[in-house]
């Protein structure tokens, strides 16, 4: 309950500039719903007191007007005055009812335009480990399908939920002054309606959070399918992953059936409790009405507020229903919204970056107890390159999500400074703005190669965006497109190859024209020759930045000024690549094997 009361003061908060507009589609129900009630008064009226002979019962204001337009005789020698004022309430009650679903309507989107916008900036400022712990496909169900199961219930069955309690309040004043007996024969039906659908509720509750976890997976399965559409066709895979939907699918089409089953027998129940209701009411007041207990009229105006009330009696378990999946949506919901944002700390620093930068004693454990990296130590000089070389596993990618702040380095564990100052002081935004990063699996937008590029930097002009591509060896591979340049790169940037990828991740990342390079394993897709011309376009071109090369690749490495070695999370060896090729370690080995296999291709060649 608790939890739900916390759920409903979160979505709340996004209500407060739209609180006015609800407010007044509830005053538009209150009076719609009055000038629907008091239809059937003008009724009982015209039979009780106009077309029979029934004594008049109003206070002096009505009788006033009532002798104003005739008297009885004056109404009954016109008694189509009387169809004016139903007709006359009939427009009161449009006019109402458009104002009331114009407001509801505007204050709901507005509503969940905030929760959307919210929802979006918040995610995106999630650390970057909730990201990886969570899926995709149930992230973006989430942000679409249960934000629109709130938008669906605040605009619809809110308003049905507040108009069906003043409907039952209404009724029931009115039927209490016609008739206490017939009235308390349907009070004994409401504790029984509101009981059921109690009951219904709590178990309909369950069956939609299946369902909603259920639809997730089912995203998600989509999603990962469609993405990675190029393995499963190079591995044949078409039947299996047909196979896994069809799987989740029967399961959440399974659930979606058992729902059905649960709502069928609610509705039946539902129909027959609302049925006993009007019968019972029917066969009692036409009892009473034959015994004059009560006038013709009166009976009339009670089955028809009888027959008013017992649709949203009725219904009460379809809102109690779907209150149970907005709880479910508006959980899921809030479950991202209350996740931490990454924080900098107070008065977070926006130091020079040009400056050396320092691994000292860093150690760091994702999820397991066994450290990726441990006890680490080594130092950057600004301005170099530094070569890192390492089998898989051994931190080498670590070390740069923790440079960056990806992850953060916990307090114990060592530190992590540049120029001195600690990275855990430095603002997050100018640190990730002053460090480019090229990784070994880039990520493209589906939008233009020249917009993939540009988008570190709006305002690059395309002399700016041909040079960086020249320098990362991708502008010929761009110009033999029919479109160049405004060729649309495909979804995950499937209209290129792997080379041609990261070489458009590299321009991208030297038009943002950082301090400090990393380059993580962003050569391992282009050939040898290639990897050679952007090593020296580089070198011509980096000036002052410091430049970070991760490689598997000796010859990729071999020029840099410094060469770290990295095994099993922990330093192995560090030096130059003359140093390193002269004493026996990790780094000789893989030499000696990679020139061997150089000389083996030059050979077959």
């Amino acid at each position: 309950m608790k939890k739900n009361l916390l759920n409903l003061k979160l979505i709340l908060s996004y209500a407060k500039s739209y609180i006015y507009l609800i407010i007044i589609s509830a005053a538009a129900t209150i009076i719609k719903v009055g000038a629907s009630f008091a239809t059937p008064q003008i009724i009982r009226f015209t039979v009780d007191s106009i077309i029979d002979d029934v004594p008049f019962s109003f206070s002096g204001p009505v009788m006033n007007f009532i002798e104003y337009i005739g008297g009885r005789e004056g109404i009954r020698q016109n008694i189509w005055i009387c169809a004016v004022f139903v007709l006359a309430l009939a427009v009161i009650t449009s006019i109402c009812d458009y104002i009331g679903r114009l407001t509801m309507a505007k204050g709901t989107e507005g509503i969940i335009k905030n929760i959307r916008d919210k929802l979006f900036d918040h995610i995106q400022k999630l650390p970057y480990s909730w990201h990886i712990k969570n899926q995709t496909g149930d992230i973006i169900q989430r942000s679409t399908s249960d934000v629109e199961v709130v938008r669906n219930f605040i605009n619809t069955q809110l308003s049905e939920m507040f108009r069906t309690i003043i409907l039952v309040i209404i009724s029931l004043i009115l039927m209490f002054s016609m008739n206490v007996k017939l009235t308390l024969i349907v009070l004994i039906f409401i504790p029984i309606v509101v009981l059921y659908s109690a009951i219904f509720y709590g178990i309909l509750s369950k069956k939609f959070l299946l369902a909603d976890e259920a639809e997730g997976e089912l995203f998600t399965a989509t999603q990962e399918n469609l993405t990675g559409v190029r393995v499963v066709r190079a591995f044949g895979r078409e039947k299996y992953e047909i196979e896994k939907f069809s799987e989740k699918n029967n399961k959440f089409s399974d659930l979606w059936v058992k729902l059905g089953y649960q709502l069928g027998y609610y509705w039946g129940i539902g129909d027959l409790v609302t049925g006993i209701i009007v019968m019972t009411i029917v066969i009692t007041g036409s009892v009473y009405s034959v015994n004059n207990v009560i006038t013709l009229g009166e009976f009339m105006a009670f089955v028809s507020y009888t027959s008013m009330i017992a649709w949203p009696l009725r219904s009460f378990g379809r809102i109690l229903g779907e209150l149970s999946k907005t709880k479910v949506s508006a959980e899921r919901i809030c479950e991202i919204l209350r996740e931490p944002e990454e924080q900098d700390r107070p008065n977070s620093l926006t130091p020079d970056m040009k400056k050396d930068i320092e691994f000292k004693n860093v150690t760091f454990t994702y999820e397991g107890n066994v450290p990726v990296v441990n006890d680490i130590s080594f130092k950057i000089k600004a301005g170099t390159t530094y070569a890192i070389l390492g089998g898989t596993g051994s931190g080498k990618t670590t070390l740069m999500h923790l440079l960056n702040r990806l992850y953060d380095l916990p307090e114990d564990c060592g530190s992590i400074t540049i120029g001195g100052v600690d990275i855990r002081d430095i603002n997050r935004e100018h640190l990730r703005k002053n460090i480019g990063m090229v990784l070994q699996e880039p990520f493209l937008f589906s939008r233009s190669i020249k917009e993939n590029i540009s988008i570190v930097n709006s305002d690059a002009d395309f002399e700016a965006i041909r040079e960086v591509s020249s320098i990362a060896q991708v502008d010929d591979a761009i110009d033999s497109f029919s479109k160049g340049y405004d060729t649309i790169v495909g979804e995950r940037g499937v209209t290129l190859s792997g080379g041609q990828k990261q070489r458009v991740a590299i321009a991208r990342m030297l038009l943002q024209n950082t301090p400090v390079m990393v380059f993580d394993d962003s050569l391992s897709a282009v050939d040898s020759e290639t990897d050679a011309k952007i090593r020296y376009a580089l070198k011509k071109r980096k000036k002052s930045s410091t430049v970070i090369l991760i490689s598997h690749r000796i010859t990729t490495l071999m020029q840099a000024d410094t060469i770290l070695v990295l095994d099993k999370g922990r330093v192995s060896d560090i030096g130059t690549h003359e140093e390193l090729i002269n004493r026996e370690g990790i780094y000789k080995s893989i030499y000696d094997v990679q020139m061997n296999m150089s000389d083996i291709d030059k050979a077959v060649m």
